[in-house]
Formats: structure tokens, C-alpha cells, sequence
């Protein structure tokens, strides 16, 4: 990939408005002014353009291999002055949600974002940012939280659909003759549930570290912004973890309903077996030789035991219907 195709957009701001957009090649000189800061996008960068980017930025080399792979797992690491976060990032697409990674470096004076997978742009968050220039001039630590709370603000709907589909496949657990145990479903849910909540849950650690250090970069007017953040994330985990709870005892009635259709089964085989006994012994007696057999020493004995037969039956049958086992 190109350097024109994996660059979002490279901006220089001074006191919270925009200058100009420049090459990367040119971020060191625009840096050379105090009161600047520069904030680069990229996507999916290849190895030379990384490269580049580290020299101009005087990045850490282990950030620098990170950055260049996805897969990596929520979390924020310091590397001298500068920190290097790893979110991840969901989309919903069609009620299809689709998981990314955004990988943040972020200095003094510098912010770089780098995208992998199917995740969302931040051209909105740009344009947000831009629209307070008195906030955008304490720097950095705002563009960080406009960054982090765009990605939190993508994981409730997500969660809502979650919630709805479940609310779906529930009711169709209660219908009378329910055309599947929807166990398939269920797991479905709980995994994107759990992969929702993966990614939102290390946030909490991520913001509590940003509120306690790192205050050349988060200075103290912005720190509310950050427990802003973690009060969406907990509603975030704490919906994920009620639906949780919710589909596991989905899951048990659903196993338990299984159960109870194997013992009706089983009840009602037992009950037709019951009546198919009577005949089946009686049927028996004409393989045994006794000297007045029926329909040899009674000219009715015949029809007086298909009678017999069918009237014992019948009360059985009866009998087992009034129970419930037919």
C-alpha cells in the first residue's frame, strides 16, 4: 500500500486551529513551532511508510512492530514521552456488528492513529474536534478523548441489537410447539456478546490510567472528559453482563425443555407399549397347548376375546390419556 492510499489525513493545528494539511515528510519541520501539534490518520500502513513515520515522530521500536500487525489486545503502553494505545473497535453493519482495531500514538505534541480491519473513520471525530478550537488548544489528551469516546459510542447500539435479537429468540422459546431448542442461536449471541465486552471492558483500565499519570499529555481540565468515558463504558459492560446472565438461563431453560420433550416422548412410547401388552399376552396363550383352548370348546370364545381385547385397551388407553402419558 501507498503512502496516498494509507494516509487518512496529516493536519497541523496551532492554539486549537487548523494550519494546513501537510506531507509526512514535513511533520518535523512543522514541529519546529512550539505551539503546533500535528494529528496523522493512516490505514493499514506497510513497513516503509512505518518506518517513515517513526523517524519523523521518533517512535519506540516495539510500538512501531505492533502498530504494524492487528491482533493486538486492548491496552496502553509508555514509551518515554509518548503513550501508545491499542482500542478495538466495533461497526454495525445490516445488524451484522464488525470488529477493528485502532492503534493511538500519542506525544506532547503529535496524535497518530492507525486503522486495521473494518472500522469506522474518524473523519466526524476531526470535525467534532475542529468545531471547539478552545478545547482542541490543551492539545492532544482532548484529541485522545474524542478518539476513545467515538470508538464507546459504537458499542451501545451494538449492545441494543444484542439485547433485541435476544428478546426475539426468547419469546420463540416459549411458544407451545417451538420449532428448535435454539441453542445455536443462543451461542451465537453469547459469543458476539463476549467479544463486545472484550473489547469495552479494558477501557476501564486504559482511562484510569490516563486520570492518574501522563499529565504532560492529559492536562486536569480534561480529565473529566476521561470519567465521562467510564461511565459509558460500565453501563456498556454492565448491559453485557445481564444479557449474560440472561442468555445462560435461556440456554438452561432451553435444555431443560429438551429434556421434558424426551420424557414425553418416552411417556407416550411407554403408554402404547402398556396397551400392546394386553393383546400380546393374550395372543400368547394360543401357543400353549391347554385341552379346551378358545374357539375350540366355545364356539364364542373367539369373539368374546377380541372383545376383551379391544375393551381393555380401550379402558387403557383411556386411563393413560386422563394422565397425560398420550
Amino acid at each position: 500500500m501507498n503512502e496516498v492510499a494509507a494516509r487518512i489525513n496529516c493536519t497541523v493545528y496551532r492554539k486549537g486551529v487548523k494550519l494546513e494539511e501537510i506531507r509526512i515528510e514535513d511533520i518535523s519541520v512543522a514541529l519546529e513551532d512550539e505551539d503546533t501539534f500535528v494529528w496523522l490518520g493512516l490505514f493499514e500502513p506497510d513497513k516503509e511508510l512505518m518506518d517513515m513515520v517513526q523517524d519523523e515522530f521518533d517512535l519506540h521500536d516495539l510500538a512501531v512492530e505492533d502498530a504494524r500487525k492487528a491482533h493486538q489486545r486492548p491496552k496502553i503502553e509508555e514509551y518515554g514521552e509518548n503513550l501508545f494505545v491499542v482500542l478495538h473497535t466495533v461497526s454495525l453493519v445490516e445488524q451484522t456488528i464488525h470488529f477493528g482495531e485502532t492503534h493511538v500514538f500519542v506525544g506532547p505534541r503529535f496524535v497518530m492513529t492507525i486503522r486495521h480491519g473494518k472500522s469506522n473513520g474518524y473523519r466526524a471525530v476531526r470535525e467534532r474536534a475542529e468545531s471547539v478550537p478552545a478545547k482542541l488548544a490543551t492539545g492532544p489528551g482532548y484529541v485522545l478523548y474524542t478518539i476513545i469516546d467515538f470508538i464507546v459510542d459504537h458499542y451501545q447500539p451494538c449492545m441494543d441489537m444484542l439485547q433485541d435479537r435476544f428478546r426475539q429468540v426468547e419469546k420463540a422459546l416459549f411458544l407451545p410447539n417451538p420449532s428448535s431448542d435454539n441453542l445455536e442461536e443462543f451461542y451465537n449471541l453469547k459469543n458476539e456478546l463476549l467479544s463486545v465486552h472484550a473489547a469495552a471492558a479494558p477501557l476501564i483500565d486504559i482511562c484510569n490510567e490516563l486520570l492518574r499519570f501522563h499529565g504532560d499529555i492529559i492536562p486536569a481540565e480534561n480529565r473529566i472528559y476521561y470519567r465521562d468515558i467510564l461511565d459509558h463504558v460500565a453501563r456498556v459492560t454492565q448491559t453485557a453482563d445481564r444479557i449474560g446472565e440472561m442468555i445462560n438461563a435461556a440456554m438452561q431453560v432451553s435444555l431443560a425443555q429438551v429434556t421434558i420433550r424426551q420424557n414425553d416422548v418416552v411417556k407416550r412410547l411407554a403408554g402404547w407399549g402398556a396397551i400392546l401388552a394386553v393383546p400380546t399376552m393374550v395372543f400368547s396363550l394360543y401357543g400353549m397347548n391347554f385341552q379346551h383352548m378358545p374357539e375350540l370348546a366355545w364356539r364364542w370364545s373367539y369373539p368374546a376375546v377380541l372383545f376383551g381385547i379391544v375393551a381393555g385397551c380401550a379402558l387403557l388407553h383411556r386411563r393413560l390419556k386422563r394422565i397425560g402419558w398420550l
